[in-house]
């Protein structure tokens, strides 16, 4: 993507990846399904993880996985309400850029 991704964005993606699954997810699969969205490195997601966590959107717990802990991360009830607003924001957003882009408003 060429476009720049802001911090509020990747943290949406992340959010929404996260809220697919009620019980949470681990985090290797969290960084693959968001770069299946954007092109961002592990490096990247694991400090947004850590972040959410901080900011109490999300909750970790560990759980065994052949013999080994693997982190899960699950949206809190905060993460959900941040999360619907992050879309409700990226709905208005998005449309002015189509809009503009699209030719159907002049600037």
């Amino acid at each position: 993507m060429i476009f720049n991704t802001g911090a509020a964005l990747l943290d949406a993606i992340v959010l929404a990846v996260v809220s697919r699954d009620a019980k949470g997810t681990y985090g290797y699969r969290i960084t693959q399904d968001v770069r299946q969205i954007i092109d961002v490195s592990e490096s990247t997601l694991y400090p947004v993880l850590r972040r959410l966590q901080k900011d109490h959107c999300l909750e970790v717990y560990d759980m065994e996985y052949g013999g080994r802990n693997r982190r899960y991360y699950k949206l809190t009830e905060r993460g959900d309400a941040q999360l619907r607003l992050y879309c409700a924001e990226w709905k208005i957003y998005s449309g002015k850029i189509s809009s503009v882009l699209e030719g159907r408003v002049a600037v």
